[in-house]
């Protein structure tokens, strides 16, 4: 059983590097917001590209704008959050009961 562990360990530890990378992505998203980047940068492009279908959807079910201010990238970043510490944190429980 303790190889069960170890895998299901090595799965929350890689999840949590990924969601902690995409909420990185996303603050570098909320920042670039504020200024006016060149739009044919790469690293803007792979940023924007990246975050953009998560943002979407939240705007398309949540009205997330008002006063020219754009509440999904802090939704998103408190879904990150929760996930993070609930889901993150679970794995890591059920990989100690199972070592």
């Amino acid at each position: 059983m303790f190889i069960i562990g170890h895998f299901i360990k090595a799965i929350a530890a890689v999840l949590e590097m990924g969601l902690n990378i995409y909420m990185l992505i996303v603050i570098a998203r909320a920042l670039l917001s504020w200024v006016n980047p060149d739009p044919y940068n790469p690293i803007v492009n792979f940023i924007h590209n990246v975050t953009e279908p998560v943002l979407y959807s939240i705007r398309r079910v949540i009205p997330s704008v008002y006063g020219g201010f754009d509440f999904s990238v802090i939704i998103v970043l408190v879904a990150i959050a929760f996930l993070n510490n609930f889901l993150v944190g679970s794995l890591y429980s059920l990989a100690a009961r199972l070592m």
